[in-house]
């Protein structure tokens, strides 16, 4: 009888511990904050947005959408995420999507401007609240403020 409750025992000692393990792993990133930085053309078919996007979801379904606060900056060549998603629906689809996991996406006003781009026309889906004035000085006051900068 012994033998048996100290084998329930440690049958219930390795259960407990499988548990801490795994909430080890869902723990293991902690709270982040993070600026991906986009300033780049997207290639045929716009593949280096897509993997930009691609890159973005993977590191929410890797830290969790609710230990994650993700911002993407975009000026220069790099509105050009938004503006091709206006027409590919598969871009559209992974912005939005990202969106509804709380990812930022802010455009620079100097780049609208400098460039005679419409954000209404030209655009998929940007807010005013979405123009910052420079995407440099975003990205850099994002940083000061905590964000680990990644440029995928």
């Amino acid at each position: 009888m012994l033998r048996v409750f100290i084998g329930m025992a440690m049958v219930a000692m390795v259960g407990i511990a499988g548990v801490v393990m795994a909430n080890a792993e869902d723990n293991r990133y902690g709270k982040q904050k993070v600026v991906y930085h986009i300033n780049y053309p997207g290639g045929d078919g716009g593949k280096k947005y897509h993997g930009a996007l691609r890159n973005i979801q993977n590191h929410i379904n890797a830290v969790g959408k609710d230990n994650l606060e993700v911002t993407v900056v975009m000026h220069g060549n790099g509105l050009g995420l938004l503006m091709q998603a206006k027409d590919d629906l598969k871009l559209q689809g992974n912005v939005s999507n990202l969106k509804t996991q709380n990812v930022a996406f802010n455009v620079c006003s100097n780049t609208l401007r400098g460039r005679k781009i419409d954000k209404d026309k030209d655009l998929f889906e940007v807010f005013d609240e979405d123009i910052v004035p420079s995407g440099v000085a975003e990205v850099s006051r994002l940083q000061g403020m905590g964000y680990t900068y990644i440029k995928p």
